[in-house]
């Protein structure tokens, strides 16, 4: 957590935000006293390309969601609404753009743009390098991962799910773009299962201590807020570098857990940092409400669960 002296110093505000230690510090302000046990792998499976990206057919995985009109705001400016959450794993078609909204997980609310598609779902930037030559195919549909605090669900459930619809529509690779701390974890684990069974990855990421730790094959860190990591929102350029980087990561990385750092910044002044779920800025008054919605969030994202198990069963 950084310190209120250290926002005067450019030096610690430059570096990645550490958002295990910023979330596990939250959520022991808001009264939780057992820390979530992060997924951790110290290596990583690996799948080298078997054909060149000019040759690929290339899949998008996102855990944004599906606007659903019913469910209360889920546009800009929105706050966290649990009742826009999903629980399995969907699929949409890339022949057309689809409404995807981000309100229904742990995004930086104060900072990155709710707005802008392009900066979470870069589905158009994929059709200029499509349009270039660059790839040979985008996949006739992406994939929509749940964000699963339950690891064990995530690689036995929606994992096989999604590499199951990858190789129903010929996948050769697969860009997986998190949105909050959760998303981050499950992209990874998603994507570590998909190198085992011979689909080269890359995860599109904001968060590099959650997705170094739980081990990802390729990973592209943009230095964004938590919401925007396909590139500077309302940046149409910046995105599509930001997607050129990792289509570099999917030809040459040279072997697994493979980062690269895009230099692409949200802005000059990274005084942003201090604000994602920052206990120490908070008053008393204010943890106390914040315990109060943060319960209430929890209980109905449980009925939702419950209810699509029910419903699965």
């Amino acid at each position: 957590m950084f310190q209120v002296d250290e926002a005067r110093l450019a030096g610690p505000l430059t570096q990645p935000l550490g958002y295990m230690r910023r979330t596990r510090e939250w959520y022991l302000g808001l009264g939780y006293d057992k820390p979530y046990e992060w997924a951790h792998n110290p290596d990583a499976p690996f799948t080298r390309p078997s054909k060149p990206l000019a040759e690929m057919t290339v899949a998008l995985i996102t855990t944004a969601a599906p606007y659903q009109a019913d469910k209360g705001p889920q546009g800009p400016g929105a706050p966290y609404n649990s009742a826009a959450k999903f629980y399995e794993v969907f699929s949409g078609p890339t022949d057309s753009d689809p409404d995807l909204r981000i309100s229904h997980v742990g995004i930086d609310r104060k900072n990155a743009d709710m707005a802008d598609q392009g900066a979470w779902f870069p589905l158009k930037a994929l059709r200029k390098v499509l349009a270039s030559g660059r790839i040979g195919a985008i996949a006739r549909r992406f994939h929509g991962a749940p964000t699963n605090r339950s690891q064990r669900h995530t690689m036995e459930v929606d994992a096989p799910e999604l590499l199951k619809r990858l190789r129903e529509d010929g996948v050769d690779a697969a860009i997986l773009v998190p949105n909050c701390p959760v998303c981050h974890q499950t992209c990874t684990l998603v994507a570590r299962h998909l190198e085992e069974n011979g689909i080269v990855t890359v995860v599109m990421g904001a968060a590099k201590d959650i997705v170094e730790f739980a081990g990802a094959p390729r990973f592209l860190f943009s230095d964004m807020p938590l919401g925007n990591a396909a590139g500077r929102p309302n940046d149409p350029e910046s995105q599509l570098r930001t997607l050129n980087l990792a289509l570099d990561l999917l030809e040459h990385a040279p072997g697994p857990r493979t980062t690269l750092a895009s230099p692409e910044e949200f802005r000059a002044d990274h005084s942003w940092k201090l604000d994602y779920s920052n206990i120490h800025q908070q008053t008393p008054e204010q943890i106390k409400a914040l315990m109060e919605e943060a319960e209430a969030a929890r209980i109905l994202a449980r009925q939702i669960r419950e209810d699509t198990l029910k419903k699965e069963g």
